[in-house]
């Protein structure tokens, strides 16, 4: 049985840092492309960023670029969300994802219905 389970949101107020967990289990790791999604209310889920296999490749959604950071470790089947200055239309749950495929210049990898597994999400709520 594959799980996902994120850990580390919080509530911040606006400037602030969060770093986000996901520990995968039930599934080949490195085999899977690892993602992070997040939803407001109200709102669809949208891409946040994803990482691929072993690392080599990484994107980010325009909005949290040069302030999101993905990584991975896959000795540990974990992946990491490093955020930084934090505003407040950050708000949301965040979601781990782990996905088959990853295709670095496509569409396809931004679509939630691209992912295969999903965890439970974390909320992250940013105050002004």
């Amino acid at each position: 049985q594959v799980q996902l389970v994120e850990s580390g949101g919080g509530l911040v107020q606006a400037g602030g840092s969060l770093r986000l967990s996901c520990a995968a289990s039930g599934l080949p790791f490195s085999s899977y492309a690892m993602g992070w999604f997040r939803q407001a209310p109200g709102k669809e889920r949208e891409f946040v960023s994803a990482i691929s296999r072993f690392g080599t490749n990484t994107r980010y959604a325009d909005s949290v670029r040069g302030r999101f950071t993905i990584s991975r470790d896959n000795a540990k089947n974990t992946v990491y969300l490093q955020m930084i200055s934090l505003k407040p239309e950050d708000t949301a749950v965040y979601y781990c994802a782990a996905a088959t495929n990853y295709y670095q210049n496509s569409d396809y990898t931004t679509r939630p219905g691209s992912w295969n597994y999903w965890g439970q999400g974390t909320q992250v709520t940013v105050s002004s």
